[in-house]
């Protein structure tokens, strides 16, 4: 049972469905099918608004121009798939780091060609576009395709200015390369050992304090040797990303990605008040009945994930978490299994951890004609359980949304994030059902902890990019600026019961997402607590919910956030949603307090 994982015999994917190599000729003819699907669309420039006063021929239009325009997207997200993922598991070979970036150039120079398309059917009116659908019936299936791209209508720039900004992303994108392959050379020296940044966190959770201990002073002084490059990373995109917003007129630096993900600002802002006006009930409370279980008064930061029994923690073979995983989605419908025991069968998981690869998980969706691929590192403990539920309902929710195309299959993150947690509630639900009563508190205590990290470390993390970008637009900020904002947030979201010893200021160097995509962070506790609201109405009704559920998934990004949850008789525009997900998660903690006594 308590077996370490032989991490040699853990799945490696083979990316031979996409290509065999970097040398394979079908990446040069995928790229000038893409290319010749983007020529086509060219030749269309100037037509679309020209066809004004004409419905039929201006609906004929519209739907070859994005038919055209899928096409070429196909081919180039296709081909930036395959150098992602294979770069994904090789961040210390120079070739492969070459490759990707040579490729991301060349498929920008080839989109930034047909820059014109969209910020062309933004000179359509609302109703130009309505009546085009509705004289050509086919042309509407784009509808929520189109809504997505007016949605920037307001903060687009002339052409030219767009094509600047394309023709620059390359090269912009290779600080965010710096960031990785900084992160993925990082060894921290821990004793007598050197770990990887994935073996590094993982040591956090070991049940020895003082080898959590080592471990923490280790990463933390690897981490203070690697922040002036990492810093000046955030520092170059955040500068970046000030000048895009002051050109496209965002009222604020997270407006962007409120956009990209269809939600109002106030919705992030009730989200963000109800999560943080429960810290002292939550994470506060949480962590000081923490402390009290290990006879302390406080907890170090390295003890914040920490197992409660010092015994060696229970391990999961990979083909055991394998069974729980297919059971739990069984259990909500053959068809969420099914689908998931693709990815088993076929070589499309790369969970084994290795040098070069880099920390984190994902599931690539490549583009709706391909197959989504899994990207771990499993450890085999309990967290990795649930993280390959969390990755495989993805993958799930890729595929069944993939007959409608990538562009219409497109989810965003708000409701990208609703079929992974929803899978990692099942496995927990699951894992709960088969406890003794002596397992019972560590399991509930790492769902509690599992819900900080989802709901309370993500908003903390989005107030601490907030305070960065707003301290940016002053001037660059030092690491050691940086850090002070670190830990302000944190210290408040954590609470008296948790010390910030030193060394953890320089713990906001390895979180990715801050360079890779901004103010991305709250899309997490979004998804938690939307989830919370769907597991309760499953609870109602698990007969009648599996259907909508499933409806749900398929729609991909065809519906709103508010529109897709309308069925279930949520409406997330309310603070009192937001809040009635943080009280069930206040339920959990109250739950661990009478097992604590």
């Amino acid at each position: 049972m308590n077996a370490p994982v032989k991490l040699d015999t853990l799945p490696q994917w083979r990316l031979d469905d996409l290509y065999v190599g970097r040398e394979d000729p079908r990446i040069e003819t995928d790229l000038a099918a893409a290319k010749a699907a983007n020529d086509e669309l060219i030749k269309l420039k100037g037509r679309f608004v020209a066809m004004r006063g004409e419905p039929l021929r201006l609906g004929e239009l519209l739907d070859h121009g994005v038919t055209l325009y899928e096409t070429a997207t196909n081919g180039l997200w296709g081909v930036g798939a395959y150098a992602s993922l294979a770069a994904s598991v090789a961040r210390d070979d120079a070739a492969w780091a070459k490759f990707e970036g040579d490729l991301r150039t060349r498929s920008s120079q080839i989109a930034a060609e047909s820059l014109f398309f969209t910020l062309e059917l933004n000179q359509l009116e609302d109703n130009e576009i309505e009546m085009a659908f509705k004289a050509h019936p086919p042309a509407a299936r784009w509808r929520p395709w189109m809504r997505r791209v007016r949605l920037s209508r307001p903060h687009e720039l002339s052409p030219d200015l767009e094509r600047i900004l394309i023709d620059r992303g390359p090269a912009v994108a290779n600080w965010t390369r710096l960031f990785d392959e900084t992160l993925a050379r990082l060894v921290a020296k821990v004793g007598g050992e050197k770990l990887t940044l994935p073996e590094a966190l993982n040591r956090l959770s070991d049940p020895d304090a003082a080898r959590r201990k080592q471990a923490a002073h280790g990463l933390a002084k690897a981490l203070e040797e690697r922040t002036p490059n990492l810093a000046l990373a955030m520092n170059t995109l955040a500068f970046e990303k000030q000048v895009e917003d002051r050109w496209r007129k965002y009222p604020d630096p997270a407006a962007s990605r409120h956009i990209a993900n269809e939600v109002d600002a106030d919705a992030v802002e009730a989200l963000e008040a109800a999560v943080v006006e429960g810290y002292p009930s939550i994470s506060h409370r949480y962590y000081a009945l923490k402390a009290k279980v290990m006879g302390r008064k406080t907890l170090d930061y390295w003890d914040r994930n920490a197992p409660l029994d010092t015994a060696q923690p229970r391990t999961y073979g990979w083909d055991e978490a394998k069974g729980m995983v297919l059971e739990s989605f069984s259990d909500l419908a053959p068809k969420f299994a099914d689908t998931a025991q693709t990815f088993f069968a076929q070589p499309w998981i790369d969970a084994r951890p290795r040098a070069g690869k880099q920390s984190g998980a994902y599931s690539h969706p490549v583009t709706a004609n391909r197959h989504p691929y899994v990207f771990m590192n499993y450890m085999g403990e309990r967290r990795d359980v649930l993280t390959l539920a969390h990755e495989l309902g993805h993958a799930v929710h890729q595929t069944l949304c993939s007959p409608l195309g990538t562009l219409l299959a497109d989810t965003p993150l708000t409701l990208a994030e609703t079929a992974s947690i929803f899978g990692e509630g099942l496995v927990f639900e699951r894992l709960l059902a088969g406890a003794s009563k002596a397992e019972r508190m560590g399991l509930l205590a790492g769902k509690i902890e599992d819900g900080l990290n989802t709901v309370v470390r993500q908003i903390a993390f989005h107030r601490f990019e907030t305070r960065f970008h707003a301290a940016r637009l002053e001037g660059e900020l030092s690491p050691d600026h940086i850090s002070g904002l670190w830990l302000d947030v944190m210290s408040e979201s954590l609470g008296p019961a948790v010390k910030l010893n030193a060394g953890y200021e320089h713990y906001w160097a390895y979180v990715s997402h801050f360079v890779h995509a901004p103010f991305y962070v709250y899309a997490y506790a979004f998804g938690d607590l939307l989830v919370r609201g769907l597991m309760e109405k499953r609870r109602e009704d698990p007969k009648a919910f599996a259907p909508l559920y499933e409806d749900l998934l398929a729609a991909g990004g065809t519906r709103t956030y508010v529109e897709a949850l309308k069925p279930f008789g949520l409406n997330p525009r309310e603070k009192a949603f937001w809040a009635a997900g943080v009280k069930q998660l206040e339920r959990l903690v109250d739950e661990f307090d009478e097992l604590v006594g």
